[in-house]
């Protein structure tokens, strides 16, 4: 039975992702800002002038850099349900751009060492397809970044790939160039469902992908899973499901499908030519996840995200713990200190850009959005927030204390061993009941 009636009529069965994608990209690459971190609020500060839209990048850049995330925009195809930045690029001159990508990235990755005072322990490398990227460019690339020091302090350096395009070769040079973790994005083994998302891979190439990346010493590895897609049964899902524990790997992401805007998936299901799962069904198979991966032995760490004792993915709860992190790449976004900032939005802007960084925008939340946001990050993870950190930022005789315990007394909040965390009828309208505090 769900909870929908609880939040007046919000009827967010199951939590979405922050955007739909995978354990790797997480929001911080999409085409809107906001979006990026689900908050539909309004900026303090709109810098216009270049002067206005770099200086505080500069300024804060320099602050402590818990992680790095690069944006490798390449595709050979734009999945339909995607809504990341992501290019195809023409056959004539593909080796031209990615030389140029290669070299443009590289030296936006200088400026950065040179301006920060402290060396990331997580690099993360989302897209687009990472792993499209041809090898010598990789070669060229993590070279560079050894030589830079990105990698001196580095505890955790993953790269997120489609199974169609891992080769020894690829791998090889991946891990000769320091990357320990990768995510292979499998989404479903149902062909049809595949054939659904428009995405391109045979299933049988995941476990492939997934053999190359332990013989050539990745032993981290994580899949990634889309559920609730259209014509898909929890029949379809203990299968899948099956499939992927036997893979027997350290992390699983599972996402519910959700339908972005300027998607050919959104403008399938506003043609009526897709139809979405019901909410009923859609909440049974979280349930029917939620239990497949305890009796697995998996931590449920995060709303959508279960690991392995000790196996979380680290750079992701930078995220989700309003960490600082930086993005070089184009569109990609970065937070330091309240500050957020994201890239030259496309390639041919990115490349031709001489600012150091790329910039297009800059925003600071003021201190009331900011403190929602904090919230909804952090109740995004399964422990929770410690109640000592709760009452430090909120202050006194704010709203939300009133929220907090209505909602705990629906039942979808609760105060339990030193923390307020989502109960497991919180979890199924997770994007309600956070929502309620920003």
């Amino acid at each position: 039975m769900t909870v929908r009636w609880a939040l007046s009529g919000k009827s967010r069965v199951v939590p979405s992702a922050l955007t739909m994608t995978n354990d790797t990209s997480m929001p911080f690459s999409s085409p809107n800002l906001r979006n990026d971190i689900a908050c539909n609020v309004m900026s303090e500060q709109k810098f216009n002038s270049a002067m206005q839209r770099h200086q505080p990048c500069i300024e804060k850049v320099g602050s402590k850099i818990d992680s790095l995330y690069l944006h490798i925009p390449f595709c050979f195809h734009k999945c339909h349900y995607c809504d990341f930045y992501s290019i195809v690029p023409s056959q004539a001159n593909a080796q031209e751009k990615y030389d140029q990508f290669t070299e443009r990235l590289i030296s936006e990755l200088a400026w950065l060492m040179n301006t920060t005072d402290a060396k990331p322990r997580m690099i993360f490398v989302g897209g687009g397809t990472p792993t499209f990227l041809p090898a010598e460019n990789w070669r060229s690339l993590l070279a560079a970044m050894r030589q830079q020091g990105w990698l001196d302090t580095m505890t955790e350096f993953t790269v997120e790939a489609n199974p169609e395009t891992v080769t020894a070769e690829l791998v090889d040079q991946l891990v000769a160039g320091g990357v320990n973790r990768m995510s292979m994005g499998a989404q479903s083994f149902n062909l049809e469902h595949l054939k659904t998302l428009e995405r391109w891979h045979d299933p049988r190439k995941v476990t492939l992908a997934v053999d190359l990346a332990r013989k050539a010493g990745i032993a981290n590895l994580n899949i990634d899973l889309i559920f609730a897609i259209p014509g898909q049964t929890l029949d379809d899902l203990e299968r899948d499901l099956e499939v992927a524990m036997a893979l027997q790997t350290d992390h699983l992401s599972y996402y519910n499908l959700t339908y972005e805007p300027n998607t050919a998936l959104k403008q399938k299901l506003a043609m009526g030519q897709v139809t979405p799962v019901d909410e009923d069904t859609e909440a049974a198979m979280y349930e029917l996840i939620l239990d497949r991966m305890s009796k697995a032995s998996f931590e449920h760490y995060e709303i959508s995200n279960w690991c392995k004792p000790g196996k979380p993915c680290e750079h992701n709860l930078v995220y989700w713990t309003n960490g600082n992190w930086v993005g070089a790449g184009p569109a990609a976004a970065s937070h330091v200190d309240g500050y957020r900032w994201k890239n030259q939005p496309s390639l041919g802007p990115y490349l031709s850009s001489t600012d150091q960084p790329p910039v297009m925008d800059v925003e600071h939340l003021p201190a009331d959005q900011r403190v929602g946001e904090v919230l909804m990050m952090h109740l995004r993870l399964r422990q929770g927030m410690p109640m000592d950190r709760v009452e430090s930022l909120i202050p006194n005789g704010d709203w939300r204390y009133d929220k907090i315990s209505e909602l705990s007394n629906l039942g979808l909040l609760e105060k339990s061993d030193g923390y307020l965390r989502l109960t497991h009828s919180g979890l199924l309208v997770g994007d309600a009941v956070l929502g309620e505090l920003l």
